[in-house]
């Protein structure tokens, strides 16, 4: 990260607001692009319907999971206040030194030579505040200006020397900004900046860090799909940076690192946490597709985030944070680190009639404007970003598994967690900055008690999360631009239930089947009777199958499409146990048909691509006017403009129709077209493709 501290001085890089501006393929759209995928106006009276579906369970809470960013340049970094308040906001992950400062930043002697180091924020005065403040460290090693040796050293102080147990090292911060594909913020002195020689050196970096600690875990720089580079191949690298980095070091490296900044106002970039589903099973699948042999092994962290143009102190923060670490962690991120503690002043506006100061920073610096005309709340007081994490951490604590929730109103935003107690908790989000909202709530596998259950409120401008018990656990009115936390007891015992099986695997994947295996579960009160399969359907579930073995070949399934999946226990007594951790997995096309489809993209720039599509004919009879057609998997992703065939695009579906010059397809032949593809958020290739009506074998 790029900011100045509050001292107005900046590392030798573009400031990110600066550097924002350049790159047109941020996650989920540029700026350019806003507009798209923006919740419909719909009267403040209409009643907005949640469904909880405790039998659709997603990743379990890890204690990683809350995370900010430290910073060198931030005189603060080790006070007690910093730590006390970051202590009761409940975080658990701490990152230093401090976005791309770690590139210029040496450890041994606390320099970064081209930015300013504040007093009192050396390596052991950071340590110090993160064991006060209960948490883990996320340290940056030094790619950009340091060496492999350095970075096994600062492991030797850490873990060898002082016994600080330091578990996780990324080597460098968005290293695809040195240059390579044209923008330029992250120092790198290397003669070569290409993503072959980071991958190349990062297995060096690995190799000589863990020869002193086994133990730790090594973290990969890579870029979030749909987030400028990805798609992008320079110079002789083989292929995009993640694809590069992945094939080179993927046996070497634990975790991979991402960030993220939607961009746009806050009417823009709140609506945009719905692409997190498809941005992290895309980059689980680079990870799959390139990271060689027990790929799985590797997690996901995402180091930093922010909303990056408007609302950085007020509320959308807030509400952006949560509904973000949510969606994030949900997803099986390990850790989410909100930019930054501090940051210091930036743009002053009024956001929902708040002031919001522009400040990355979750706590004030306590500055002013250059001209002094205006200045922040006093040192240290918490911005809306801080409320939000401090709800994060009343709603989704350690062990905690999520399970899926959803809302008929894009206004409103709606997550659960599912507690050991038998708890479950429900995390509201509203949007709408004029209107409160009457909600109403479904629960499916999970019948709630009658008692009030505990609420947990932070509303625009408010300085405080606000707690009570009241109402009821089905209905509620959820104030504007606000968060709410329903912690509602179970009307059933929570004792006696069986456990949850295993995490299951899918193998034998067909166009139409799969067979499901899963380790058994322990048995409760009771014997255990069978297990159940469902699918996740939105918010709610459809049972595919049961069995009292541990594995199942499920059937009728469709071409092409991605199915999660959980597993569940019941016993002699009808007790069903949590769901399993969930399942993902998508079906394929056909082993064989008459004709064949390849989807080829062949220049990307970010926010489009040039796309060929070859069409053949494995038929022994000629193909007299043909209509290819296929489904997007996202409402985000569209045809431009196309050749070689008329194209059409009606809601997410494509009509591909052969013009005069190839309308005819000969026995054992092939024609081919293409087009422009547009996109503004992850871009999922279609699996599925059909030629009049025919179910086509993708090549």
């Amino acid at each position: 990260m790029e900011i100045s501290d509050r001292h107005g001085v900046r590392p030798p890089t573009p400031p990110r607001r600066a550097r924002a501006l350049a790159l047109v393929g941020l996650l989920l759209g540029a700026a350019a692009l806003v507009g798209i995928d923006q919740p419909t106006a719909v009267a403040a009276t209409t009643p907005v319907d949640v469904t909880v579906n405790a039998r659709a369970g997603l990743a379990t809470v890890p204690d990683t999971a809350l995370g900010v960013n430290h910073a060198i340049w931030d005189s603060q970094l080790g006070t007690t206040d910093t730590s006390d308040l970051l202590r009761a906001a409940g975080v658990q992950m701490m990152r230093y030194p401090g976005g791309s400062y770690a590139d210029i930043y040496h450890w041994r002697d606390h320099t970064a030579p081209g930015g300013y180091v504040a007093p009192g924020t050396d390596f052991d005065t950071f340590m110090a505040g993160v064991r006060r403040a209960g948490a883990q460290p996320m340290i940056i090693a030094n790619y950009g200006t340091g060496t492999p040796e350095e970075a096994a050293e600062w492991v030797r102080y850490a873990n060898v020397t002082k016994g600080y147990d330091a578990r996780y090292w990324a080597v460098g911060n968005e290293n695809y900004g040195n240059g390579h594909y044209g923008s330029a913020w992250e120092a790198d002195h290397h003669p070569d900046k290409s993503a072959t020689y980071y991958a190349n050196l990062l297995v060096e970096y690995a190799d000589a860090m863990k020869a002193v600690d086994p133990s730790i875990k090594v973290g990969a720089v890579l870029t979030m799909p749909a987030n400028w580079p990805d798609g992008l191949t320079a110079g002789d690298d083989p292929g995009p940076w993640n694809q590069t980095v992945l094939s080179i070091a993927g046996q070497k490296i634990d975790f991979v690192d991402v960030h993220w900044y939607p961009g746009g106002s806050a009417a823009e970039s709140l609506p945009r946490t719905s692409h997190i589903t498809d941005a992290v099973e895309l980059l689980r699948e680079q990870i799959t597709r390139y990271a060689g042999p027990d790929s799985g092994r590797i997690g996901i962290s995402l180091t930093e985030v922010n909303v990056t143009s408007q609302g950085m102190t007020s509320q959308p923060a807030a509400l952006f944070l949560a509904d973000a670490y949510s969606g994030l962690l949900a997803n099986g991120v390990f850790t989410v680190h909100w930019w930054n503690v501090r940051n210091g002043i930036g743009q002053v506006s009024t956001v929902a009639g708040q002031t919001d100061y522009g400040d990355f920073g979750m706590l004030s610096s306590g500055t002013c404007t250059s001209d002094g005309s205006v200045c922040e709340p006093p040192l240290n007081t918490p911005f809306a970003a801080y409320h939000g994490l401090t709800m994060m951490s009343r709603f989704a604590r350690t062990g905690d598994q999520f399970i899926r929730a959803a809302s008929d109103e894009p206004s409103v935003a709606a997550h659960a967690v599912r507690r050991s107690n038998g708890e479950v908790a429900v995390l509201l989000v509203n949007r709408d900055p004029d209107n409160a909202r009457e909600v109403s709530i479904d629960y499916a596998g999970f019948a709630p008690s009658s008692g009030e259950p505990t609420v947990h409120t932070h509303t625009n401008g408010a300085t405080a999360i606000t707690t009570s018990r009241s109402g009821s656990a089905t209905s509620r009115t959820l104030p504007p631009y606000s968060l709410t936390t329903l912690v509602v007891q179970s009307a059933a015992p929570a004792t006696g239930h069986p456990g949850a099986p295993g995490q299951p695997t899918a193998t034998e994947v067909t166009d139409r089947t799969a067979t499901i295996s899963w380790p058994a579960a322990t048995r409760g009160a009771s014997p255990i009777a069978k297990y159940e399969v469902h699918r996740q359907y939105g918010a709610v579930s459809e049972q595919l199958g049961e069995t009292s073995d541990t594995s199942l070949t499920v059937d009728n399934l469709v071409p092409g499409r991605r199915y999660t999946v959980n597993v569940l226990t019941r016993d002699t007594a009808g007790r069903v146990s949590w769901a399993s951790p969930p399942l993902t997995f998508t079906t394929g096309s056909p082993a064989t048909s008459s004709c064949g489809v390849r989807f080829t993209r062949t220049t990307d720039w970010g926010n489009g691509y040039v796309a060929n599509v070859d069409i053949v004919n494995n038929s022994d009879t000629a193909i007299d006017g043909w209509t290819l057609t296929w489904t997007w998997p996202t409402t985000w992703q569209r045809v431009g403009s196309g050749w070689s065939a008329t194209w059409e695009q009606v809601g997410t579906t494509v009509r591909v129709t052969g013009t005069d010059d190839n309308r005819r397809i000969p026995a054992e032949g092939g024609t081919s077209a293409g087009f422009v593809g547009e996109y503004s958020g992850p871009n999922v290739t279609p699996t599925a493709f059909r030629l009049n009506g025919t179910l086509c074998t993708v090549l």
